[in-house]
């Protein structure tokens, strides 16, 4: 199961959301945000499927690798569904047993509440699978960059992130490993009581916090071998530069933006 974990992962490619600037990308995955957020009925959640239908069509990445970063969040989707519809109260009542209770308004918010979190996840998904983690520090540094002004540590910041995206799916790979390993061994971590699995999950966790801290200690040794110092007077190989079709996406994100606006103003 682990292995079907993408979060963090790029898929390279050449489609033409591949090849849209990572400073703008960055920007149309939180306007996308932000229009998810603002929708406030399913034509508004409608309306912001289509955009990410779109957006994944034009990636050119199977659909099977969205499953796949939305398949780990599946357990926390159901306890999100079921809170709801056995917490709201209003709405005429569907179904009934003893004090359970389950009504209309309950099931338009659970299946609500789903569709904009998976909306998320795929939108969100979209800006990794198609940027570079190397791509993704340099467009993240350049939108910040006004921050240093104020001495802020721009670069140190958009590093620490682009370490982080890339470390996921390493650290993924040791888990599997780890598990594999202790089950060799005969740790029983898939059976018995919940507190019987909590308590071997310590023999997974703690070979892993071992194996992360040496990996940090590692890298931080191979980077001042390499006199790394910070951004100061760094060069880059691949200079950031906007193309006619990052302004278009950008419109085209806004439109949708603004179709979202119309949608919730018209239906309240």
């Amino acid at each position: 199961m682990l292995k079907d974990i993408t979060i963090g992962q790029y898929f390279p490619g050449n489609s033409i959301i591949h090849r849209l600037d990572p400073r703008f990308k960055i920007v149309i995955t939180l306007l996308f945000i932000i229009m998810i957020f603002t929708g406030k009925s399913f034509l508004c959640l409608a309306v912001g499927a289509v955009y990410t239908v779109l957006a994944v069509i034009l990636s050119k990445i199977k659909p099977k690798m969205f499953w796949k970063s939305i398949k780990p969040l599946l357990p926390f989707l159901i306890i999100t569904a079921l809170l709801n519809l056995f917490l709201v109260s209003t709405g005429d009542i569907v179904w009934e047993w003893k004090f359970l209770k389950i009504r209309e308004d309950a099931i338009n918010i659970s299946v609500f509440m789903i569709a904009r979190i998976i909306l998320l996840i795929i939108g969100s998904s979209l800006l990794t699978y198609t940027t570079s983690p190397i791509t993704l520090t340099d467009a993240i540094e350049r939108l910040l960059s006004p921050l240093k002004k104020l001495k802020f540590p721009v670069h140190e910041l958009a590093m620490m992130m682009s370490i982080a995206l890339r470390f996921i799916p390493t650290l993924i790979e040791e888990t599997d490993k780890i598990m594999s390993a202790q089950k060799a061994r005969g740790a029983e971590i898939d059976s018995g009581s919940f507190m019987t699995r909590t308590k071997n999950m310590i023999s997974i966790l703690v070979p892993l916090f071992i194996s992360a801290f040496r990996r940090a200690d590692e890298l931080a040794t191979a980077m001042e071998c390499r006199c790394y110092n910070g951004g100061e007077g760094r060069t880059r190989l691949r200079q950031l530069k906007s193309a006619p079709r990052d302004y278009i996406a950008l419109a085209v994100t806004i439109l949708f933006y603004g179709a979202v606006i119309a949608v919730s103003i018209l239906t309240k």
